[in-house]
């Protein structure tokens, strides 16, 4: 136990607001597996985050508990993470208050993603849509996390947690850990295959890849993706963006450098190049889909690892709200 103490915490979640894609697993959830031996990992479904926005309850279940078999399939470690979700954890909502009480309401204002989102959702702007920023500073302070794996959109929101924890400590002494972002070197930065200007997002279907996307699925959407004129499969993120994000996908699915890529398909075009990276998807996530449908066909075996999950994480949690409650000035239960 002592060896495990000594290593440093890593915090991270993903919505189960849609299926994961080719892009979360390429940029976030590959590096995990790798971070699972050096790092104790705390791996959250974060679907109270999800509710912001408008959710069809069924299918919130079902893809809280699809994420979880994912999650597994792609090779984490129920026995070297703890993995569970955030809605079984209540230490979240009461952090989440308490943070969000010692926020700023100029800080929450100047959140990009609130800009984003409530452009995407005018006719359903809560003030959980505002608020979430306190949410997820509670996520990753509960837990004392040293580091968050983030990508560069959500950089902002861990600089948030910094601000808020530092204003906490202030006022009542060290309480909470000031966590890092974390952006690991080798995550692959996917883009939408129908607008490569714009990062591969479930929320844009037709430009993205699902882990569970069947082979035939996955191969006419990379027939669809967009390319240029020139024919000349180069590495140009500025003036050929579409061929540099398949080069991008191709070498992360294979990999091979970005110089042994373009020298594979040196002179042959784009009718080589696009089925050969959609071959290299297919292979990449054959066995993660096939593992995934086995998980959960096994629903026995997926509650017994979010349950005890959710039980290690409540610990760790409860050890870091009961001090708030105290500094705050709460009366002890």
């Amino acid at each position: 136990m002592g060896q495990q103490d000594k290593k440093k915490r890593i915090f991270s979640g993903i919505q189960p607001s849609g299926e994961l894609t080719l892009g979360s697993y390429m940029g976030a959830i590959r590096n995990w597996v790798d971070l699972q031996d050096e790092y104790e990992c705390i791996y959250c479904i974060v679907d109270m985050h999800a509710i912001t926005v408008r959710q069809d309850p069924a299918l919130l279940r079902k893809r809280s508990i699809n994420q979880l078999a994912q999650y597994i399939a792609c090779g984490l470690d129920p026995a070297k993470n703890i993995m569970f979700i955030q809605s079984h954890v209540p230490q979240h909502a009461e952090l989440g208050w308490i943070l969000g009480c010692y926020t700023q309401f100029g800080e929450l204002s100047r959140m990009t993603q609130f800009k984003q989102k409530s452009q995407q959702h005018q006719s359903n702007i809560t003030a959980g849509l505002f608020t979430y920023p306190a949410l997820m500073a509670a996520d990753i302070l509960l837990y004392q996390a040293d580091m968050v794996p983030v990508g560069a959109d959500q950089k902002q929101h861990v600089e948030l947690t910094r601000d808020i924890a530092q204003r906490f400590n202030g006022l009542y002494s060290d309480t909470f850990t000031l966590p890092d972002p974390f952006i690991p070197k080798m995550g692959a930065r996917v883009m939408s295959l129908g607008n490569p200007e714009n990062k591969m997002s479930k929320s844009d279907p037709d430009g993205c890849v699902f882990l569970m996307d069947k082979p035939e699925d996955i191969r006419r959407k990379f027939k669809r993706a967009v390319t240029d004129s020139d024919m000349s499969v180069t590495f140009d993120r500025e003036n050929k963006a579409g061929v540099s994000n398949l080069l991008t996908i191709y070498c992360a699915a294979t990999g091979k450098t970005l110089e042994a890529a373009e020298a594979e398909f040196a002179g042959q075009g784009y009718g080589v190049f696009k089925p050969a990276v959609a071959e290299a998807v297919v292979e990449t996530l054959r066995p993660i889909r096939e593992e995934s449908e086995r998980l959960m066909k096994d629903k026995a075996y997926l509650e017994s690892v979010y349950r005890d999950g959710a039980q290690k994480a409540q610990y760790l949690a409860t050890k870091t709200l009961s001090k708030v409650q105290r500094k705050i000035g709460f009366v002890a239960r």
